[in-house]
C-alpha cells in the first residue's frame, strides 16, 4: 500500500477527485465538493510536473483543500439569504393592504389573505373597512386603517 501511495498519478487523483464528488452527490452539504476538486486540481499539477513527489502531492492536496473550502465559504458568508421571511408569512405581509373580513372589537378581528384567515389587532373598525399590516405578534398581524377607501 506504501509503494503504490508513493507513486501516484495523474489518473489516481482524477479517480479520487470523481469518487469524492459521488460522495458529494449523497448529500454531504458541499464538503467532499471542495475536496474532490482540490484532488482533480492535484491531477492537473502532476499532469503540468509529473515528477512531483508524493509528498507534495499529498501537501498539495492539502493545501487546495483548505483553501477551496476557504474561498468558498467567504464567498458563502458574503451572499445575502435567499428568503429571509422563508416560513414567516407574517413578515411578508407586512406593508400589504386587506379589507377586513370581521371587524375589529375588543382588539381583535380578521382579513382574509388568499385562501386563508388571519388574526388582526388594532382600533375599532368595521367590516369591508381596509387595513394596512403593520406589524406582527406571534400569528396575529397588527394592523391601522388605510387612508384611501
Amino acid at each position: 500500500m506504501t509503494a503504490y501511495l508513493q507513486n501516484l498519478v495523474i489518473w489516481d487523483w482524477l479517480a479520487f477527485a470523481v469518487l469524492l464528488l459521488i460522495v458529494e452527490v449523497f448529500g454531504t452539504a458541499g464538503y467532499f465538493l471542495w475536496f474532490g476538486t482540490a484532488a482533480a486540481l492535484v491531477g492537473v499539477l502532476l499532469l503540468a510536473f509529473p515528477e512531483l513527489s508524493w509528498v507534495w502531492q499529498f501537501t498539495a492536496f492539502a493545501v487546495l483543500s483548505l483553501a477551496t473550502a476557504l474561498i468558498w465559504w467567504r464567498r458563502l458568508r458574503k451572499q445575502p439569504a435567499v428568503a429571509p421571511h422563508l416560513n414567516q408569512r407574517g413578515k411578508e405581509l407586512l406593508g400589504a393592504e386587506f379589507v377586513l373580513h370581521e371587524a375589529i372589537s375588543a382588539g381583535r378581528g380578521k382579513i382574509k389573505v388568499g385562501d386563508s384567515y388571519w388574526l388582526v389587532s388594532g382600533p375599532r373598525l368595521a367590516v369591508g373597512q381596509r387595513v394596512k399590516v403593520i406589524g406582527q405578534q406571534g400569528t396575529v398581524l397588527q394592523v391601522e386603517p388605510c387612508d384611501r377607501y
